[in-house]
């Protein structure tokens, strides 16, 4: 891949015989034109990795809004939501037998950033589909604020569903919130995400 900063012609997109250009976030570039390799499957360390790559993004695609809001800075050359997809494939999985992998929800995360996060967090399930979330009001450590809104987020391993409760379910001063989940979670086994934006 070639970089060029306004070429003779300035800069195109399209194909031209075996040379692709694009713009790709802001920078112009060419590509030779890719081959197909037919009957080519990879390697398999790149299967894997492929597979890999496969499960953290079908993980993370119904929170795009989440992970790509609020996951650190976005750069030039890669989005919050690549650099989430990043994170947790470096970090979130667990190699099994065989050539599986599992995820490891305690090491997932949805946002990372450098407004401080919740303290002392726990959850307690309640009647009536409901879960209690609390934690410590820290605010006034660095540039925590009592007014920092929370935004949770609760996972069915089982449904492979997510409920998202939007940054307007509560405000870090009030130290708990409580989330009401949809019928059809009931008796399943759920993760829970908190953050504060």
């Amino acid at each position: 891949m070639g970089k060029f900063n306004d070429g003779i012609f300035g800069s195109f997109s399209g194909r031209v015989g075996n040379v692709v250009g694009a713009n790709w976030r802001g920078i112009d570039v060419l590509r030779k034109r890719p081959r197909k390799k037919p009957g080519r499957v990879g390697t398999a360390s790149q299967l894997e990795q492929r597979a890999k790559f496969s499960m953290i993004i079908q993980f993370l695609n119904p929170i795009k809004e989440v992970a790509g809001t609020y996951f650190s800075k976005e750069t030039k050359t890669k989005s919050r939501f690549n650099l989430a997809t990043g994170y947790n494939l470096k970090n979130a999985l667990i190699d099994g037998p065989g050539n599986t992998f599992t995820l490891d929800f305690s090491k997932v995360l949805i946002s990372k950033g450098e407004l401080r996060g919740l303290e002392g967090g726990a959850l307690a399930a309640a009647a009536g589909q409901v879960l209690d979330l609390s934690w410590t009001d820290n605010s006034g450590q660095g540039s925590a604020a009592a007014t920092d809104l929370v935004l949770a987020v609760v996972y069915s391993p089982s449904l492979d569903l997510f409920q998202m409760y939007n940054p307007s379910t509560a405000v870090r001063g009030d130290a708990s919130v409580q989330l009401t989940l949809p019928a059809y979670y009931n008796a399943t086994e759920v993760h829970v995400w908190a953050t504060v934006v």
